[in-house]
C-alpha cells in the first residue's frame, strides 16, 4: 500500500520560509516523477511543482525563484523549500506522486499572514 505523508507546514510571516516534506512508502520511489500541488479555499488544486526521476524540475509561474524541489532517493523523500512567502501562497499544500499510477497525501495546511 503506497503512502505519501506530507509534513512541515503551519502559520509563517509574509517574506518567510517554510520546508514541506513528504515521506512516501510502498513505492519504488526512485522510479516515480513527484510533485506537489496547493488548493486554496474556493479553488481548484493546481500543480506548484514537479520532479522527475531524473530530477529534473518544472515551476508554476509564480512560484518561480522563491520555490524549491527536491528529492533524497536514499530516504524516500520529497521536499519543497518556500522562501519569499506571501499571503497568496496559503493553502493546502499535496504531495502527489506517479510510477503509471497516482497518488496523493492528505495535505498540509500553509498560511501566510501576519
Amino acid at each position: 500500500q503506497v503512502q505519501l505523508v506530507e509534513s512541515g507546514g503551519g502559520l509563517v510571516q509574509p517574506g518567510g520560509s517554510l520546508r514541506l516534506s513528504c515521506a512516501t512508502s510502498g513505492l519504488i520511489f526512485s522510479l516515480a516523477a513527484m510533485g506537489w500541488y496547493r488548493q486554496a479555499p474556493g479553488k481548484q488544486r493546481d500543480l506548484v511543482a514537479t520532479i522527475t526521476r531524473y530530477g529534473s524540475t518544472h515551476y508554476e509561474d509564480s512560484v518561480k525563484g522563491r520555490f524549491t524541489i527536491s528529492r533524497d532517493n536514499a530516504k524516500n523523500t520529497v521536499y519543497l523549500q518556500m522562501s519569499s512567502l506571501k499571503p497568496e501562497d496559503t493553502a493546502v499544500y499535496y504531495c502527489y506522486a506517479r510510477d503509471g499510477r497516482n497518488y496523493w497525501g492528505q495535505g498540509t495546511q500553509v498560511t501566510v499572514s501576519s
